[in-house]
């Protein structure tokens, strides 16, 4: 009931000039909100006002009536909308998708980041999508440890080696056993195969916190081998968001100087970190440290717009927001229904049949 109707109880039977006064203004305010909000048409129910439903128009935010609201206005849905059929795409996915699905059998794809693109390699190859990384044979680090190239400086450094611009004094990169990788030929020579075969890039950022080589300013994998660690030589900060996008737009620049026709998918692990090496608790730091990747990737995909084969996929905020329990017992990983529903939007996203 609004102000005006409770003002007008059955005990009221006559109108005053401040009754008539108050009329006017309330109606010629939702006159004015309704040519803001949709001029020329009526709200479509997918882009309904909230508190909107089929039956019933939709009802403004009170004190909001007359605010203009520029050519894009996405409001947060209610917990109804966003688990109705379709809830995802239009809440999570608007704007990030592809128009339709393009990838087809014949595309080779290539995964590496985060653990958590394993689950991606691992559903892509189930489904009978060509996918590097599961011909464990191939003798290339994107492939062996490419679920450890958990931050933006390692992914980069990847493509600076392979494609040749670059060369590492120090041993930066490691196995998940502490097992130091060498900057062999035959390795860089296998990796930029198989970048020059992909038609498909998905990379999965993980984590912004870094330990690196003081001197060059270059980044490690991981941590550093207890054995190994010099604290002269090496530090640990956590990477700030120009930092990030700086990774990333060279990322892109080498792919597309390379491969040109080829699609970039980025997507944001919702694998937390195992642990932080900042004097605080790791939920708070984890907190900040999905929070520098993400404002870093649209950064990022806001200054690259005009690339229409460039993507972000929203797999953190599909996690984050459409499930109350998805993680395992530890607290970290995903459960695999949770895992499956991801797969399911990124297929009828991107995956011709």
């Amino acid at each position: 009931m609004s102000r005006l109707e409770r003002r007008l109880t059955p005990k009221e039977f006559r109108f005053t000039s401040r009754h008539i006064r108050d009329a006017a203004q309330h109606f010629l305010a939702r006159y004015r909100s309704a040519l803001t909000a949709a001029p020329n048409r009526e709200w479509p129910h997918s882009q309904a006002a909230p508190d909107a439903t089929p039956d019933q128009p939709a009802r403004e935010p009170r004190g909001h009536a007359s605010w203009y609201r520029g050519p894009d206005c996405n409001f947060f849905p209610s917990k109804t909308k966003l688990a109705s059929e379709g809830g995802v795409e239009e809440y999570i996915l608007k704007g990030w998708a592809p128009e339709r699905p393009f990838i087809d059998r014949d595309m080779y794809i290539t995964t590496f980041g985060s653990c958590f693109a394993e689950h991606v390699t691992t559903y892509l190859y189930r489904s009978g999508y060509k996918v590097f990384g599961r011909d464990l044979k191939k003798d290339s680090y994107i492939i062996r440890c490419g679920e450890g190239l958990v931050n933006t400086f390692a992914i980069r450094q990847q493509f600076e080696w392979a494609f040749g611009a670059k060369d590492f004094a120090e041993t930066l990169w490691h196995d998940q056993y502490g097992q130091a990788l060498v900057y062999d030929e035959k390795v860089r020579a296998i990796t930029h195969d198989i970048l020059m075969k992909t038609n498909v890039f998905v990379i999965t950022l993980g984590l912004s916190e870094i330990w690196y080589e003081r001197e060059t300013g270059e980044a490690f994998w991981r941590a550093i081998p207890s054995n190994q660690f010099d604290p002269v030589k090496h530090a640990f900060k956590v990477s700030t968001t120009q930092e990030n996008v700086a990774n990333l737009q060279e990322i892109h620049r080498l792919i597309r100087a390379h491969k040109p026709g080829a699609t970039i998918i980025f997507t944001l692990s919702p694998v937390p970190l195992t642990a932080t090496f900042r004097p605080v608790s790791c939920i708070t730091a984890n907190a900040v440290s999905k929070a520098v990747l993400r404002v870093a990737v649209d950064e990022f995909m806001r200054e690259n717009a005009n690339d229409r084969k460039l993507f972000y996929f929203p797999s953190y905020e599909i996690v984050k927001e459409t499930f109350d329990d998805p993680y395992m017992d530890d607290n970290r990983h995903v459960r695999d229904e949770v895992i499956a529903n991801v797969m399911g939007h990124f297929s009828r996203a991107f995956l011709v049949p």
